[in-house]
């Protein structure tokens, strides 16, 4: 009896006090206010948000800081007396790189008094070979290439996830002849869908967005496919299937979130590839027509002119290389924020 008293008091539940309980016990938390929670966690993510927001603000009211553009803000303004100008910023007028001087034969010499420009003229990132404002143009640019990007991003989100869901969910012969279908159209390249479209539509961005709408969202479709054959056989789907869950929601409230890791990761790579696809097309002369202005069109622009005027390639690439890392580090926070199986 003594020893069966011992070991029932060896076995009584531990005494938690009130401030301790409040402390183990988890607050009940939505699916979106769990992931904000945890993407507060991630320094970079946050940092790259700021900046990219910075960037879309710049891409709309940007060109509108400039005092070159005349009273109807034209991006396009040509001032042939102020052409390929080097960078030149109030205030630093003692400062390399942003002084309006450039060296000739090994001289450092002030190119706006040489050309006889008028006093209190600012060319912030220089113009080039036009006299067109360089500051102005690439955050119209910017504008620009984001447009693509966007556009891009929703036909992975929309017809891609939508395509794979429905094919990786039903199965059989539907999803036979959904991925049938696929490989049609996964087999035609890109750059024939925009030639094609430059024969029936004028050359420019309306091309270039119909040709990323018609092709940029197979591999989304695919990846989605994927993960969706991988986890429509476990425990949870089929315990809503037996609940009486409608197909619909199972596929939105249970596979999405358990997907929406890939599926994120998944369009923040297409935003960069659109951006340099435009690019691309840029520099093989297939791009935005002139006067317009991209990224893709400005560097192609820079290049011809390295030699000679190399800010008008280093201000873009610089510009393109900040959007490119902060969508990187943007979609790592996302993932590891929406991830289900990334939760603590």
């Amino acid at each position: 009896m003594a020893e069966h008293k011992i070991a029932k008091e060896r076995f009584q539940p531990a005494h938690i006090l009130d401030a301790e309980a409040e402390k183990i016990n988890r607050p009940s938390l939505t699916f979106m206010q769990d992931s904000w929670l945890r993407i507060r966690k991630n320094k970079a993510a946050l940092v790259s948000l700021i900046v990219l927001a910075l960037v879309i603000i710049m891409a709309i009211v940007g060109p509108y800081f400039s005092q070159n553009l005349g009273p109807k803000h034209d991006i396009n303004r040509q001032i042939t007396e102020n052409a390929s100008l080097p960078p030149k910023v109030q205030g630093f007028d003692n400062m390399p790189f942003w002084n309006g001087h450039q060296s000739i034969g090994g001289e450092d010499v002030d190119i706006y008094k040489q050309n006889n420009i008028k006093e209190g003229t600012y060319y912030w990132l220089g113009s080039d070979t036009l006299g067109r404002d360089q500051f102005a143009r690439i955050w119209a640019g910017t504008r620009v290439s984001l447009i693509i990007a966007v556009v891009a991003a929703l036909c992975d989100l929309i017809i891609g996830v939508t395509y794979g869901l429905i094919s990786g969910y039903v199965g059989g012969r539907v999803d036979n002849v959904m991925q049938r279908i696929l490989e049609v159209i996964g087999a035609i390249p890109n750059l024939v869908v925009v030639i094609l479209m430059m024969l029936i539509l004028d050359p420019g961005i309306v091309s270039i967005i119909i040709a990323i709408a018609m092709t940029s969202w197979i591999t989304m479709a695919r990846v989605v496919r994927g993960q969706v054959l991988k986890l429509k056989n476990q425990e949870f789907v089929m315990a809503s299937m037996t609940l009486g869950e409608s197909t619909p929601k199972i596929l939105v409230k249970h596979l999405i979130p358990n997907i929406s890791g890939i599926i994120i990761i998944n369009i923040m790579f297409s935003i960069p590839s659109a951006i340099f696809f435009e690019a691309f097309l840029s520099f093989i002369g297939l791009g935005l027509p002139a006067p317009a202005a991209s990224l893709g069109v400005l560097v192609n622009d820079g290049y011809k002119t390295l030699q000679v005027l190399p800010y008008m390639i280093l201000y873009p690439c610089i510009v393109l290389c900040i959007i490119m890392i902060a969508f990187n580090l943007i979609a790592d926070g996302l993932r590891d924020a929406f991830d289900p199986k990334m939760r603590d």
